[in-house]
């Protein structure tokens, strides 16, 4: 499993490992933000041996149910995995009664006999199951008002009638046997409380799981388990060679008096699931950067470039520090205004974005504009003179070594690993196309990519080992202790060809800004972009000083205890949806 990351991974970090329990049961609870890669990942870096809650409909692949097996998986049934579309439509009414309870209306349904109390039921274009209290007759019922239920049914375009579908009830009395077995012998289970991978840039609402497990096992064993957030921070998660953070935060731990609450059952121990569900959720965000969309994330991730001094290699730790306070940051301050951001924060904004955008669009990296910039100083800016016509010719050379060198070490990458690459390649996206069709949550399905390109390697590279084997076998004159040692040479020089191909485009990419730069067209936005970098560091730096002051410890702190920040801003958040409520 270790050289899985190796290969398909350039560069995983790992931040607080002091906070697993070298001992003892514990439960590690991440965010899921790369399907199968994210179990690997934390096994690899946990230095404890995980069993997994796998979804039933996971543990029936090929492969996938292998390995889980093998980890010692624990097999679940999903709701969701099993739903099916309700007869006729529905609508519901505005508000709920006073026993916690909102009627629903249905139009040609069949509510006696598709469903049952227990059963929920989703709207369309959402992911959140809706409990059903009672039903009356095939057209009239009650749903439970719990956590999630009211911004559903906000999103839906009452009084109009809607579609719906039936997740019937799933018994998980075995799955919880099994769990608190493996956690009173002393071993760790790894839950995944979203329920399933996704590619949004914050949490989805948590499954109630993983309380019930910590209160059954406080309550049948007498143990609190340490309930561990694990952070799966990823950098292009779906692409090859890509990079990763895994960061383990601080436990969190049952309060004992509540036990007597959650035996009580009904009300009580949905109270004391739900307040330790929070608290979970509240762990969780603590050790990943959560934003609320892509553009925001990208805000962040280029103010974050800009505002650090340059030359200065951060540590992982340091990266998810600053990253953190930029997105709380950004978050409060958007509260503090109301979500309406002066002009100046939303212009500082656009050319944040546009700076980024203009870097994907000449395929360069932000730290290589500091490097134009010194080029430019040294070169100066005027026509070009005799230093600036050697150091042009001098690039063509190193672009004509590096071709040749390259091509030579791509021998064996072009026949060991490029027939598997394009295939999976090819493999992954179907995949990916086919998982966002069936998603209620993802965005563009790049969580699954990455996973399927894995699934797919794993079975195609042996199968082209074999053939090229069989191939050398009976189409060559090759002894055997000869025909052996080929054999046996193909995973390392598939794998020496992968490091080759990734030192040759690390090579590339450094050069690709001076290739540019024998382009006329592209010349002028190169040399500009130095000039437009300064400006930007200038006014963001600016920015933040005029606003820093009000964000208290999240700019002046130094060791910051990140469940009590981000708790706050949830709070603050929550705070302001009611302000707002009350206003309408």
């Amino acid at each position: 499993f270790h050289s899985i990351l190796s290969i398909f991974f350039n560069d995983v970090q790992v931040v607080g490992r002091e906070n697993i329990p070298k001992y003892g049961p514990v439960i590690f609870t991440a965010n899921h933000a790369n399907q199968f890669m994210d179990g690997l990942m934390i096994m690899c870096t946990c230095q404890r041996t995980i069993s997994y809650l796998v979804a039933e409909k996971s543990w029936k692949r090929q492969v996938i149910g292998h390995l889980a097996w093998a980890m010692g998986g624990v097999p679940v049934k999903r709701a969701q995995d099993s739903a099916n579309k309700g007869a006729g439509s529905i609508t519901v009414a505005a508000e709920s009664s006073d026993d916690g309870v909102i009627h629903v209306v249905g139009k040609g349904t069949k509510f006696s006999t598709e469903l049952k109390v227990g059963d929920k039921i989703r709207f369309p274009k959402t992911a959140l199951g809706i409990k059903v209290a009672s039903i009356e007759n095939d057209e009239a019922m009650c749903i439970k008002v719990e956590d999630g239920v009211l911004d559903a049914i906000a999103t839906q375009p009452f009084p109009e009638y809607v579609t719906f579908d039936i997740l019937q009830r799933v018994d998980q009395k075995d799955v919880f046997k099994n769990v608190l077995e493996k956690l009173a012998s002393g071993g760790t289970i790894g839950i995944f409380p979203e329920g399933g991978s996704h590619d949004r840039t914050d949490l989805l609402p948590l499954k109630v799981g993983v309380a019930l497990i910590a209160y059954s096992a406080l309550e049948k064993d007498g143990i609190s388990i340490p309930i561990v957030p694990v952070g799966l921070n990823y950098f292009r998660a779906h692409r090859f060679r890509g990079k990763a953070t895994v960061e383990f935060g601080a436990a969190t731990y049952i309060e004992p008096g509540t036990l007597k609450d959650y035996q009580k059952g009904g009300a009580d121990k949905r109270r004391v699931c739900n307040s330790l569900l929070t608290r979970i959720e509240n762990s969780m965000r603590s050790v990943i950067v959560s934003v609320p969309d892509y553009d925001t994330m990208q805000v962040i991730h280029a103010a974050r470039r800009l505002y650090r001094e340059d030359g200065i290699r951060q540590t992982a730790e340091e990266r998810q520090d600053m990253g953190r306070r930029f997105a709380e940051g950004y978050k409060r301050m958007l509260l503090s205004v109301n979500g309406d951001p002066p002009q100046e924060w939303l212009d500082l904004q656009s050319r944040l974005l546009a700076y980024q955008k203009e870097l994907t669009a000449l395929g360069i990296r932000d730290y290589q504009v500091v490097g134009l910039d010194y080029e430019e100083a040294e070169l100066g800016d005027g026509p070009p003179q005799g230093e600036t016509v050697l150091h042009r010719m001098n690039i063509v050379g190193h672009i004509t070594h590096l071709l040749f060198v390259g091509t030579l070490a791509a021998l064996p990458a072009i026949f060991l690993n490029l027939p598997v690459g394009l295939a999976s390649r090819i493999y992954s996206n179907r995949r990916r196309k086919a998982a966002l069709a069936a998603s209620k949550v993802k965005v563009k399905g790049y969580d699954v990519m990455l996973s399927e390109r894995v699934l797919c390697s794993i079975i195609l590279v042996p199968t082209l080992w074999v053939t090229y084997a069989a191939l050398l076998f009976f189409f060559t004159n090759l002894d055997g202790p000869a025909l052996a040692v080929c054999v046996t040479s193909f995973p390392l020089f598939s794998y020496w060809s992968i490091m080759a191909a990734e030192s040759g485009m690390v090579d590339v990419k450094d050069l690709r800004p001076y290739v540019m730069k024998l382009i006329p067209s592209a010349r002028k936005r190169l040399t500009a972009l130095p000039a437009t970098r300064k400006a930007l560091r200038k006014d963001l730096r600016k920015m933040i000083r005029l606003i820093g002051p009000s964000l208290g410890e999240l700019y002046y702190g130094k060791q910051l205890d990140w469940q009590k920040i981000t708790l706050e801003t949830r709070k603050m958040s929550s705070s302001a949806e009611l302000d707002s409520k009350k206003d309408e």
